[in-house]
């Protein structure tokens, strides 16, 4: 478990790869221990990290086999979560209307346990499936309901996540100074706990909201620093995104905006085009 644990803080963090090993070494050593209950922890905790991810292949057999384990050794707590899981896996494959279902009676039942934690992020799993489903407005309904359990057990390993995940939803409606202040939250949250996933997926969005306001040098300075602090990962969804964002910055005609660089930066593991680990930082 306490591998487990680890994984997920370490992805918080910022250190993917080194998540994903301990991750996987916890499942591992559960089952050479054939100890069903560290399992079934193990496995959830992997899916979760694998949602986190975005890495849907993997995710839906971790969660296939903790349905597996929860219903043969009537777990009724991780049966729930399996089922929270799945949903969110059927919604990523296009299915939204049967993946909310699933999500809405997964959440149902784990409330039925009395389990308060790890509830911000299973709401989190059904906002991205009604984001999905175009249904905007209950998104972000839902997004308050995850924050107010945030504030009121204080399980804040996932607050800038959610706050700049509805900035997000706000900005689709048109609300992009809304956007803009849960953006920033999300930022100030994520550097105060040093949780450098948080803090490169809040830094993006400023990003995209910067450039398509035409403020480019703004946006490059917000994100470049942020991707120039990692060591690893550059396989992710994540760094992917702040590479190709960070590319597009550069390749846009510098003329136009005053300050703006278009020289290219080097990835400090890969060697590939990205931000280089010798860039300043914004207060430089």
């Amino acid at each position: 478990m306490s591998q487990a644990y680890l994984g997920l803080v370490l992805l918080c963090l910022g250190y993917p790869d080194q998540a994903l090993a301990w991750g996987t070494e916890a499942i591992a050593e559960a089952r050479r221990m054939a100890h069903p209950p560290s399992l079934a922890v193990s496995l959830a905790f992997g899916a979760m990290q694998l949602s986190l991810l975005g890495d849907d292949a993997v995710f839906r057999e971790s969660a296939d086999e903790l349905i597996a384990v929860a219903i043969e050794q009537d777990f009724p707590l991780w049966r729930a979560a399996g089922k929270i899981f799945h949903g969110w896996a059927k919604a990523q494959n296009g299915d939204a209307a049967e993946g909310i279902s699933l999500l809405r009676s997964g959440l149902v039942a784990y409330r039925a346990t009395g389990a308060k934690m790890w509830m911000p992020h299973y709401t989190a799993l059904l906002v991205s499936a009604c984001e999905s489903a175009r249904q905007i407005e209950e998104a972000v309904i839902l997004f308050d309901d995850a924050l107010q359990i945030v504030e009121g057990t204080g399980e804040l390993w996932l607050a800038a996540e959610l706050n700049r995940h509805k900035g997000q939803l706000l900005l689709q409606q048109g609300y992009a100074e809304a956007a803009e202040e849960l953006y920033r939250k999300a930022l100030g949250i994520a550097r105060e706990q040093e949780a450098k996933l948080w803090e490169l997926r809040a830094a993006m969005s400023l990003a995209r909201l910067r450039r398509d306001q035409g403020r480019l040098g703004e946006a490059r300075d917000f994100l470049a620093p942020v991707y120039g602090w990692f060591t690893e990962g550059f396989a992710t969804p994540d760094l992917k995104e702040a590479k190709t964002l960070l590319d597009e910055l550069a390749a846009l005609p510098a003329r136009n905006v005053p300050g703006l660089e278009a020289t290219p930066i080097t990835s400090p593991v890969c060697g590939e085009t990205g931000a280089g680990s010798a860039l300043p930082s914004q207060s430089e």
